[in-house]
């Protein structure tokens, strides 16, 4: 019989630091990531389909959103969900990814702050410009659109009505990864790399979560 699941429509949130400087700046508002980056991807395509073919440039571009469904899916089956064993292990840990599972509706806290977002961006532009060549940009525009994309779209599934095939699907997704399995449904903006590793969540543990989102 299928399980049927209750997702509360209520924000919900906890204070994560003494320091007051520390909390406003663990929480962002979720256009953040649009606002900030779209622009930002549109200015490097723009370099970096000056210096390459079209249609390589294209290519590349396509490759560097695919890279960034491989990152996600790394970082959220291997990085954010490794439990560590040390007290100072576990609150980092609980820091980067068990307060959102602890708070799932807490809706400042589910885009990525640019104190972590900005660093790692520039880490991945000098990564990929030393391997890649004068199809660094071109990849690299493609590898933050991918971000973007995953941002919103697990902003979306916490706290948009989709009404859409699609977007129903994906909610429904990923909120199987909070409310039936965590170890199952990795990939936030797709579930790719889910079905290569094989953490697809089994079809029969819910067939329906009613959200008033």
């Amino acid at each position: 019989m299928a399980k049927k699941l209750f997702v509360s429509n209520r924000d919900e949130s906890v204070r994560l630091f003494k320091n007051n400087f520390l909390e406003y700046y663990s929480h962002i508002h979720p256009a953040t990531p649009v606002v900030i980056y779209i622009p930002a991807v549109a200015i490097i395509s723009y370099f970096g389909f000056s210096v390459v073919p079209a249609a390589n440039g294209i290519l590349a571009f396509l490759l560097g959103v695919v890279f960034w469904t491989f990152f996600e899916y790394l970082m959220h089956r291997w990085v954010f969900h490794y439990q560590p064993k040390s007290e100072l292990g576990q609150k980092v840990h609980f820091l980067a990814h068990g307060v959102h599972h602890d708070y799932p509706r807490d809706r400042t806290r589910l885009v990525m702050p640019l104190l972590v977002s900005l660093p790692l961006a520039i880490l991945f532009f000098f990564i990929f410009t030393p391997l890649l060549g004068s199809y660094a940009l071109t990849a690299f525009a493609g590898f933050i659109l991918g971000y973007v994309c995953y941002d919103t779209i697990h902003f979306a599934t916490h706290h948009w009505k989709m009404t859409s095939p699609l977007g129903k699907w994906l909610k429904e997704y990923h909120l199987k990864h909070h409310y039936v399995d965590p170890d199952t449904a990795y990939g936030v903006s797709n579930p790719l790399w889910d079905y290569v590793f094989f953490t697809v969540p089994v079809k029969e543990t819910a067939k329906e979560i009613e959200s008033g989102s």
